[in-house]
C-alpha cells in the first residue's frame, strides 16, 4: 500500500502587477489632455525653439519619462488605491488653466498641466504611486520658462554679479579695467555684460543636470540637495570665467573675434567646465563621507 500523500499541484506564483490591465483608458486620457493643452503646448514648443535660455526644454520631458520608466518596478509593486482627492486636484488644475488662459499668464497655464498630471495620478493610482512619480513630475518644472517679471528680477542681479566678479578677476590678472554697473571698460573697448551673458541659461541647465546627476550617482538625499545647491555658485563662477576669457581676448587679441566666434564657442566649453566642477564637488563630498566612516 502506498502511504505517500498525493502530489499537490504547485500553485502558480503571482506575476508582477501591471500598471494598467487595459491601456485604453490611459491612452484616451492622454489624448484628451493633449487636446486640452494643444494651444499651450504649441506656444511652449515655440518658446523652446526661439529662446536660447530655455532650449533645454525639449530634453526635460524625455528625462522625466525616463525617470518614471526607471521606477516602473516600484510602481508595479504598489497596488492602486484611487482617491477622490485626485478629482479635486484635477478640478483645481483646470481652474488654474482657465485663469491662465483668461489672464494671458503663460506660466500659470503651463504649470497647471503638471498639477493636472499629479491629480490624474492620484485619482487613478493613489498617494503611494504619486510619491514615486513626484520626482519625474517635479522635474518638468525645468521645462517651463520663468515668468518675464521674475526673469528680469533674476537676470539683472546676475548681470551685476557676473560683471563684478569678472572685473575683479581681470584686475587680478593685471588688466586695466573700470566697471560701471554691468559695463566693463577695457582700454580696447567697453564690454557690456548683457542679459544673455547673465548666466541664467547655464544656471538653469546646470541645475537640471545636477538633479539628474544626483538621482543616478548619489544615494543620499541630503547630498543630492547639496549638489543642486552647489550648481548655483558653480554656474555663476563659470559664467564669470567666460566673461574674463572674452575680456582677455578683447584686450590682447581681436575684439571682433572675441565677441564673435570665441564668445559663442566658449559657452559650450564653460558648460563642460561647469560639469567638471560639479563632478569634482561630488567627489569631494564622497571623500568627506569616507573619512567620517573611517575609525
Amino acid at each position: 500500500m502506498n502511504c505517500m500523500p498525493p502530489a499537490v499541484a504547485a500553485e502558480p506564483s503571482p506575476g508582477p502587477i501591471k500598471l494598467a490591465a487595459k491601456p485604453w483608458p490611459v491612452i484616451v486620457m492622454a489624448v484628451l489632455v493633449l487636446l486640452l493643452y494643444r494651444a499651450v503646448l504649441v506656444k511652449l514648443f515655440h518658446d523652446w525653439w526661439n529662446d536660447p535660455d530655455f532650449s533645454h526644454g525639449f530634453v526635460v520631458p524625455l528625462i522625466s519619462l525616463f525617470l518614471a520608466y526607471r521606477d516602473r518596478a516600484r510602481l508595479a509593486a504598489i497596488p492602486p488605491k484611487p482617491t477622490w482627492t485626485g478629482l479635486f486636484i484635477v478640478a483645481l488644475a483646470l481652474l488654474q488653466l482657465l485663469a491662465g488662459v483668461m489672464a494671458a499668464e503663460l506660466y500659470l497655464s503651463r504649470t497647471s498641466g503638471i498639477l493636472l498630471l499629479a491629480g490624474i495620478t492620484l485619482a487613478f493610482w493613489g498617494w503611494r504611486r504619486l510619491r514615486v512619480l513626484a520626482l519625474p513630475l517635479g522635474f518638468l518644472l525645468f521645462a517651463i520658462p520663468i515668468p518675464t517679471l521674475l526673469f528680469s528680477q533674476i537676470t539683472f542681479p546676475l548681470q551685476l554679479l557676473a560683471s563684478r566678479l569678472a572685473a575683479g578677476l581681470l584686475a587680478l590678472l593685471q588688466v586695466p579695467v573700470l566697471r560701471e554697473g554691468n559695463v566693463i571698460y577695457l582700454s580696447a573697448m567697453p564690454l557690456d555684460v548683457a542679459e544673455a551673458c547673465s548666466g541664467i541659461r547655464g544656471l538653469l541647465s546646470l541645475g537640471a543636470l545636477a538633479v539628474v546627476y544626483g538621482v543616478f550617482l548619489e544615494k543620499s538625499v541630503a547630498r543630492r540637495v547639496v549638489l543642486v545647491l552647489a550648481s548655483v555658485p558653480i554656474a555663476i563662477a563659470s559664467n564669470a570665467v567666460r566673461i574674463v576669457g572674452t575680456g582677455l581676448c578683447v584686450q590682447y587679441w581681436d575684439p571682433d573675434k572675441a565677441l564673435g566666434f570665441f564668445h559663442e564657442f566658449s559657452g559650450w566649453v564653460i558648460f563642460l567646465f561647469s560639469l567638471a566642477m560639479l563632478y569634482a564637488f561630488h567627489k569631494a563630498l564622497s571623500l568627506i563621507g569616507v573619512r567620517k566612516e573611517l575609525p
